[in-house]
């Protein structure tokens, strides 16, 4: 019998530091304590808890290479975290990170601008993220079809869209939070 069979775990190569602790026990994996590092995944945006390699040092928003070969400062990633279990300070430090990663990936997220279709017969995906409303959605299909979107800047010239990144990161922070029930941007 023929099983189709299920692609490769695809693992984050690289995190950004929400919140660490130097003598800390990990919530995630029980009796490992040390650096203990509360992060989000570049790609996937989940939280992950992660094991920092003994007398490391470590910045709030740092982008650090968590990936499966040749790690400089990560002993290992201990587990998956959910928003409630994060620290509070790195609730705070969320939505600058957030910003950070979507300025950074800018290439991603204009493609999937370009990309997005509809959920469902009255609902688009573009229209789930904040600040595109209707009229904006309008003008950004009637776009996309003539040239694709390039940058942000493309995309606020031709469409008029302010701050794509704001808008962006706000519905990253809504997926994170458990204020839609649906995802574009992060993993489950």
């Amino acid at each position: 019998m023929y099983r189709a069979q299920s692609p490769p775990r695809k693992y984050e190569e690289y995190a950004y530091v929400l919140d660490f602790n130097s003598k800390g026990k990990s919530t995630t994996v029980r009796g490992r304590d040390g650096i203990i590092i509360t992060s989000i995944g570049e790609d996937g945006l989940m939280f992950l808890e992660v094991l920092g390699i003994p007398n490391s040092s470590f910045e709030i928003g740092e982008k650090i290479y968590i990936g499966k070969d040749k790690r400089t400062k990560i002993l290992s990633v201990l587990g998956k975290m959910e928003y409630q279990n994060i620290s509070s300070s790195a609730q705070t430090e969320l939505s600058d990170v957030i910003k950070k990663i979507v300025a950074t990936n800018e290439t991603k997220f204009v493609q999937y601008l370009n990309n997005a279709r509809p959920l469902t017969p009255r609902i688009h995906a573009l229209e789930l993220i904040p600040g595109i409303g209707k009229t904006y959605m309008k003008i950004m299909l009637e776009e996309r079809e003539k040239k694709k979107f390039e940058s942000y800047a493309d995309l606020q010239e031709r469409v008029g869209l302010k701050e794509p990144i704001k808008h962006i990161s706000q519905r990253i922070m809504d997926e994170i939070s458990g204020e839609s029930r649906m995802n574009l941007f992060v993993k489950r």
